[in-house]
């Protein structure tokens, strides 16, 4: 249970991070970016609607993305 909750905790930064990027950079193409701000709204306010598949769905799949696009935003900034 800890793991979960920092793990989503984790989840909550990149969105709010996410939320604050897409207000200044509106041009910024990261892959689901509007996604990726929805499911920290999810989490933080309708907590027992985000299930453990979708939590680990989502560090699986879409952070090693995220990852990946943000580290090229950076080396070509």
């Amino acid at each position: 249970m800890k793991t979960r909750k920092a793990i989503e905790r984790n989840i909550e930064i990149i969105g709010e991070a996410m939320d604050r990027l897409l207000k200044n950079e509106q041009e910024i193409e990261i892959t689901d970016s509007r996604k990726i701000v929805d499911t920290r709204n999810r989490i933080i306010h309708c907590y027992d609607s985000v299930s453990e598949d979708v939590i680990w769905l989502i560090v699986n799949r879409y952070l090693p993305v995220l990852d990946r696009e943000v580290k090229e935003l950076l080396e070509n900034k």
